[in-house]
């Protein structure tokens, strides 16, 4: 497999540590998204993805997905083993849960492309962070009300923390206080002890600027 990464993007990040904890080697082709423009943009990229966006998946067969739930899904179900999710239905409800407020409610929010837009349109750099601060402020909030108290999100391993992590990896980015989130802050602190979390982090990779 191919993965098509940006070694600070969140969306990477998830896929890089669900391939992390199945066990999955694969081959990565660093996307600069800030170099001349960003790569992303670029015609032989956009000839991939016509999102241009990463992350993006060649399996091993060579047919290419984009959209990091769509390439998780994917590997959760071709590779079953070390699930992502477990086995009991309402459980399984619960991490998606989770998925879905980072994924749809709070990522969107702070990614490269709105935070672009609200500049060109001369919203003032210290709103921008406020609004920042607010959506992630507000999504992480849900999550601390919805995760257990034990180990990961959920006890175990799972998709929830998939998720997780990088948006906490992000939060912490744009400066943003996490003190009051201690569910979270358990969570990320047993992440960052586990081996698969810390291959898959920014700071390991190949294409993160010396």
């Amino acid at each position: 497999m191919d993965l098509y990464t940006y070694y600070r993007s969140t969306s990477s990040y998830r896929v890089r540590i669900a391939l992390a904890l199945k066990g999955l080697s694969y081959e990565v082709i660093p996307i600069n998204l800030i170099k001349d423009g960003g790569e992303h943009r670029q015609a032989d990229y956009r000839a991939l993805n016509p999102q241009g966006r990463v992350p993006l998946l060649r399996t091993d067969e060579g047919a290419l997905i984009c959209q990091s739930p769509a390439i998780l899904e994917y590997l959760e179900e071709r590779y079953p083993e070390a699930p992502l999710l477990p086995t009991e239905l309402l459980a399984r409800a619960r991490h998606r849960s989770i998925a879905a407020i980072i994924g749809c409610d709070v990522h969107p929010l702070h990614n490269v492309s709105v935070l672009n837009r609200l500049r060109q349109l001369q919203i003032q750099e210290q709103d921008v962070v406020a609004w920042i601060a607010h959506w992630i402020g507000e999504g992480l909030s849900a999550v601390e009300a919805l995760i257990g108290e034990k180990q990961f999100c959920f006890g175990d391993v799972g998709l929830a923390d998939v998720y997780l992590l990088p948006q906490v990896y992000a939060a912490r980015r744009f400066n943003v206080e996490l003190g009051q989130f201690p569910r979270i802050c358990r969570v990320e602190r047993e992440a960052l002890a586990h081996p698969a979390f810390q291959q898959a982090h920014p700071d390991a990779q190949a294409d993160k600027p010396a």
